[in-house]
């Protein structure tokens, strides 16, 4: 035994050597960062309960500002927020890999749009681009202006004044506006759970995180063997069922409606236009792109197609939802800025007669600017990821390749150099003299460069959506103020608490 244990300590001090004293360590250590421990690197100050995890990492950040170095066990990571350093990572085609984070989603997503590398992601990207067009959009619009006002209808249900958890409310309908716009499946009228879908979307988050600081998880036959994996197992098949019911919805309804039509097409010059005539007359959604390409051949298969279907199910739900809740919070907080809005929102209105099309959403200016400032202050993804294959140069270091780079989007977006007061919360950042000249790297709330979020213009017209509609009903005053919420370590910014406001329904 005592042979044993001196081989194993050895083994550990000839690791810990070879680590940190071969090439690439070396130049890794000449990053500031917190000093590791032999063997463990950092992995033990991240060891802490989920709700106190977020403020580690805000500690470390704002020690070693603009750029510091972490260490999982031997793996390296680079922690940047400076607007010179995302620039680096983010315009380069060659880091455009995602990072250890996202590997944990693999089992839920697969390799879609968000995960997926190289030609795979490419190909992806193009196929699904046309459904994001803004003649589709345009379409889309009726569907949030439909939601909003469901969700009006069902705060009015209430009856005088109230207060209510905002979390629960918007994500509910955030996820019946993905659903009907991108899958063409409204949750009202098929036997969807979505309650339990959305359920399973904040529980399984919580998994990632935990399983990410846990290396000796990382391998599946030990993760799937744990009361965690097998929780995790349950909530996939949560997940991948009401994904697989949507499918299998759409495809039902794409076979009945072409057959229907009796389109003919010339097997010669078949192709994904030709396939889609047959939705020319009913809304055209994201999903109908994947399943015309797999008619047609178009290396896309039945997984992929879940994929890019969990993808976007969790990316424009979730997001959003949370893009919502703070931008209420902040309105109900800053009473000022929301009677601007109002009155903006009200005179749109009345010369349109009520009605709110594209037209009117482009109109709502301010409405605009104070959803860019809560995504600034609470960016929906607070961070993105990539592994560096290739030597990367930022602005003062080397980031060798075999490490991963993370880019944190919240203090990048509070880095008082480039946003004075950034704790305060100021639509009138964005008024067009103060947006020039102003880094371009500086405010990147849907990333930036080739993998920047597909869908945020999707995003911010159906948060503009929402927030008129809730101004133009009610007044909102804050029960919890958007600054004392705890946040979660997340893959989207996360409350670990209630957002609770109160509504008071406006006389008109």
């Amino acid at each position: 035994m005592i042979i044993i244990l001196v081989f194993f300590v050895i083994a550990l001090g000839v690791f810990h050597f070879l680590v940190h004293y071969d090439k690439k360590g070396i130049i890794i250590n000449k990053i500031p960062g917190p000093k590791p421990l032999p063997i463990f690197g950092n992995i033990l100050s991240f060891m802490v309960p989920q709700n106190k995890l977020w403020n580690v990492k805000r500690k470390i950040n704002r020690e070693f500002y603009p750029i510091n170095r972490t260490w999982n066990f031997g793996r390296p990571f680079v922690n940047i927020y400076h607007p010179d350093d995302a620039e680096k990572l983010l315009t380069s085609m060659k880091h455009i890999e995602k990072g250890d984070v996202y590997h944990m989603t693999m089992p839920w997503l697969g390799t879609g749009l968000l995960t997926s590398a190289g030609m795979k992601w490419q190909k992806r990207r193009k196929m699904l681009t046309p459904a994001f067009h803004f003649n589709v959009l345009l379409d889309f619009v009726d569907i949030f202006n439909e939601n909003g006002e469901n969700l009006v209808n069902s705060l009015k249900s209430e009856k005088g004044s109230f207060v209510k958890d905002i979390v629960p409310l918007l994500t509910k309908h955030t996820l019946n506006a993905i659903c009907e716009t991108a899958m063409g499946t409204s949750l009202h009228d098929v036997n969807t759970r979505d309650t339990d879908y959305r359920s399973a979307v904040t529980q399984i988050g919580d998994l990632f995180i935990y399983r990410f600081f846990r290396p000796w998880l990382h391998p599946d036959k030990i993760f799937y063997s744990t009361s965690v994996g097998i929780k995790q197992a349950k909530l996939l098949n949560i997940l991948h069922g009401f994904s697989n019911s949507i499918i299998f919805d759409r495809k039902k309804y794409y076979d009945d409606v072409r057959t229907k039509s009796n389109i003919e097409i010339n097997k010669k010059s078949q192709n994904v236009d030709n396939d889609l005539e047959f939705v020319k007359k009913k809304r055209m959604a994201m999903l109908d792109t994947l399943i015309a390409a797999q008619k047609n051949g178009q290396q896309i298969d039945d997984e992929g197609i879940r994929e890019e279907v969990d993808t976007f199910i969790f990316e424009g739900h979730d997001t959003t939802a949370m893009a919502l809740c703070f931008a209420v919070s902040l309105l109900a907080e800053h009473k000022e800025i929301q009677e601007q809005a109002r009155n903006e929102v009200d005179d749109v209105l009345r010369e349109s007669n009520g009605k709110m099309g594209m037209g009117e959403l482009q109109k709502f200016v301010y409405v605009e600017r104070c959803v860019k400032e809560s995504l600034r202050l609470y960016p929906s993804v607070p961070m993105v990821s990539r592994n560096i294959r290739q030597d990367l140069q930022l602005k003062n270091y080397v980031v060798p390749a075999g490490s991963c780079i993370q880019l944190y989007i919240y203090d990048l977006h509070r880095d008082p150099e480039f946003w004075p007061n950034p704790q305060v919360y100021n639509p009138d950042r964005f008024l067009p003299d103060r947006i020039q000249g102003r880094h371009p790297y500086s405010y990147i709330p849907f990333s930036a460069g080739a993998r920047n979020c597909i869908g945020q213009k999707f995003a911010l017209l159906e948060l503009k959506a929402i927030v008129a509609h809730i101004l133009y009903n009610f007044e909102l005053e804050a029960i919890d103020l958007a600054h004392e919420i705890n946040i979660l370590a997340d893959l989207v910014i996360r409350p670990a608490q209630p957002i609770r406001v109160k509504f008071i329904p406006r006389n008109k």
